[in-house]
């Protein structure tokens, strides 16, 4: 279970790291305005909620991570050591954005929900996610191959 655990949390990371290309790209793009993790930070840290705090872009990125390694944890936990498919990589890469962006960040007040919000963003955002699952089972099975050779089970099989 431990071994469960940290596997999906390594490849939570990896696919974090995926996933922010994307968001950094849709960013340059013009596509996204404030990456929706320094709004949740700025939402949280003491202040005006909509006002620009020291600090918020590095701590946007390191709960963006751990978010994300959290995740991968569960992930790597629900796996149990066998083979994660891809498509259902996606499918929780994309719940996760649903249930964050339709559900918990727009009760923070920080941002819109989905239907509201900018089409680029969620547009970026969407990709991000589908990013972040197809790595984040790529990784898995990866890392759980090297620490038990297993392939023959599988989990999510299409």
């Amino acid at each position: 279970m431990l071994r469960n655990l940290v596997n999906g949390a390594v490849g939570g990371a990896l696919a974090t790291a995926a996933m922010s290309t994307v968001m950094v790209a849709g960013e340059r793009a013009g596509l996204m305005g404030d990456q929706p993790p320094k709004r949740i930070v700025r939402a949280i840290l003491p202040g005006h909620r909509h006002r620009s705090k020291p600090g918020e872009g590095v701590l946007g990125a390191v709960a963006h991570f751990g978010f994300g390694v959290g995740s991968g944890a569960l992930f790597g936990a629900l796996a149990r050591g066998r083979r994660a498919r891809v498509p259902l990589g996606i499918a929780y890469g994309l719940a996760i954005w649903v249930a964050s962006y339709a559900g918990w960040v727009p009760k923070l007040g920080t941002m819109p929900p989905l239907h509201r919000d900018r089409p680029g963003r969620q547009a970026v955002m969407a990709a991000g996610h589908v990013v972040y699952g197809v790595a984040l089972a790529k990784a898995l099975n990866r890392l759980d191959h090297r620490t038990h050779h297993s392939t023959d089970h599988s989990i999510g099989a299409a």
